[in-house]
């Protein structure tokens, strides 16, 4: 985890895997997940990084903390979205959340089946809790930047609108959409 800068923005990753958990598998989604930060955001921003197993009070837990204790804005989990038994990620966010916001779900999906004829298995949500945007992302990494590539834009005006603090991007990267004033 790197330092963080004063002022900096805190974004909490949540890695929802119980062999990443037990040290049996190195996780790739969560090193993913920040060098995609690292590219699009302008804003200074210090990563939280927690790695849990595949258990829905455990998961739903973390989200709760990271939202309510370590005041991320955003929240983004990855792995635990699959159709196998122990993917529960989904149905831990949706108790973690005050309002579910399906259009993240739904967007991700259509861009990984550009790729992928399984993304239809993909069960990714996004949702509200407080002024936290939390949402679902696969576990590959190449997944991962597919899914951010389409939303990431809507994510910053997301947050505007919940109440928490200005996310800046690169705009040669991904131009984030806010209305014009």
């Amino acid at each position: 985890m790197q330092a963080p800068a004063t002022g900096a923005v805190p974004i909490g990753i949540v890695v929802c895997s119980d062999r990443a958990a037990s040290g049996v598998y190195e996780d790739k989604g969560g090193p993913a997940i920040t060098a995609y930060l690292g590219e699009v955001l302008a804003t200074p921003w210090h990563p939280l990084l927690a790695i849990v197993r595949d258990e829905r009070d455990l998961i739903a837990a973390m989200i709760e903390s990271l939202a309510d204790l370590r005041g991320c804005p955003l929240i983004l989990t990855t792995g635990g979205t699959g159709p196998a038994p122990r993917d529960v990620t989904p149905e831990a966010t949706m108790d973690a959340c005050d309002r579910l916001l399906p259009g993240f779900g739904e967007l991700m999906r259509q861009a990984s089946l550009k790729d992928v004829p399984t993304a239809i298995l993909s069960r990714q949500v996004a949702g509200i809790r407080k002024s936290s945007l939390v949402i679902n992302l696969p576990g590959k990494p190449a997944s991962i930047r597919t899914c951010l590539d389409a939303v990431f834009p809507a994510i910053p005006y997301c947050i505007d609108l919940i109440g928490g603090p200005r996310l800046d991007t690169h705009d040669e990267r991904c131009k984030a959409f806010r209305p014009a004033a």
